[in-house]
């Protein structure tokens, strides 16, 4: 059993004057990786299940950061992810002389499309007004400049990778790898990502849990006792605690507690409670050999059993069905050896 997926039939990727070449393939091939990979699986052979466009604001040819002369396959369009990648330039500039972009942008999101960008990449979503009163990053050194430009946005310069209502930021190319792994695995499932995952080297030291991505959301409320809670939650979802007791310490009494959580975050206390703890646990797996037992331990469960029923549950696969597909492969050696060469 596969987990479930969203539906996804295009992904934009925005090419403007100064763009970083590099970060703009990166994210056309891991997502055309992923679209063929999709397509074999659904039987088209080598057709891919979904589009990988290029865009630009006019449908005209750019030019990167490099000199690079950038072909386009159209102009602004609708799509299920917009990808907004690093460029270098001026964007004032820029947001002048391409004022369709911003539109475009928030038109987008409005309809239900998940933006994302890289570094400078970020600067067309918060000038879009959308990143206001939410959280975002960006590369180091436009922290501020970002933070003179937009003071309505709340930059956190100690993340490499923020999420916020289909709203990704991200400061580099790792981060962004990461992210496209994320969507990759949402949208087309754990087997697709995994795969283009297994294709791609990244080794970095990550200030953040790529298996934390998608929290962000639902932190987007202004009830602050429950947002404290979250907070406390993230910090201390190993020990052994009591929902009684967390809403006790926070003035509210269980019932109140229950109610209000749940309107804020659309999700149940326990329900995310399990969830921070199965993506760590994904986490674990897929990038340890811990036995099974150490993890459901390292995670908050004495119980190894109920560990593997839950994750079940959230997942559809047990924890060793996980690590199958989530681990990376080891090469296989050569069933025969060639004969040593003799003198």
């Amino acid at each position: 059993m596969s987990m479930p997926t969203l539906p996804l039939s295009r992904v934009s990727i925005l090419a403007c004057e100064g763009v970083l070449a590099s970060t703009l393939m990166q994210a056309c091939d891991l997502f055309h990786m992923a679209s063929l990979r999709l397509g074999k699986r659904q039987g088209l052979g080598t057709t891919p299940a979904f589009q990988t466009r290029l865009v630009s604001a006019d449908g005209q040819p750019v030019r990167s950061f490099s000199g690079v002369h950038l072909p386009v396959d159209g102009g602004l369009e609708a799509a299920d992810i917009l990808v907004l990648p690093a460029f270098w330039g001026d964007f004032d500039a820029l947001r002048q002389r391409h004022p369709q972009v911003l539109e475009w942008l928030q038109a987008s999101h409005a309809a239900g499309s998940t933006l994302c960008g890289e570094a400078s990449g970020v600067f067309w979503i918060a000038q879009a007004s959308l990143l206001d009163g939410k959280e975002a990053t960006t590369y180091w050194r436009f922290f501020d400049e970002f933070t003179q430009r937009f003071p309505q946005v709340q930059l956190n310069r100690d993340k490499h990778l923020t999420d916020a209502d289909r709203l990704y930021c991200t400061t580099s190319s790792t981060s962004a790898c990461d992210l496209y792994l994320h969507l990759i695995e949402r949208f087309c499932g754990l087997d697709i990502a995994q795969t283009v995952a297994r294709d791609v080297l990244h080794e970095v030291q990550r200030s953040y849990t790529p298996g934390r991505i998608g929290f962000g959301g639902q932190k987007l409320h202004r009830d602050m006792a429950i947002l404290q809670i979250q907070h406390w939650l993230e910090e201390h979802y190993t020990e052994k605690f009591r929902l009684e007791d967390v809403a006790s310490r926070h003035g509210m009494s269980i019932r109140n507690f229950m109610r209000r959580f749940q309107a804020a975050t659309g999700d149940k206390p326990l329900h995310y409670l399990q969830r921070l703890r199965i993506e760590t646990a994904k986490s674990l797996l897929s990038a340890s050999r811990k036995s099974i037992k150490t993890i459901s331990y390292e995670v908050g469960y004495d119980d190894a059993s109920f560990f593997a029923r839950l994750f079940r549950q959230h997942t559809g696969l047990s924890p060793n069905q996980y690590r199958q597909h989530a681990a990376p492969k080891e090469p296989q050696a050569s069933a025969t050896r060639p004969a040593p060469h003799r003198t």
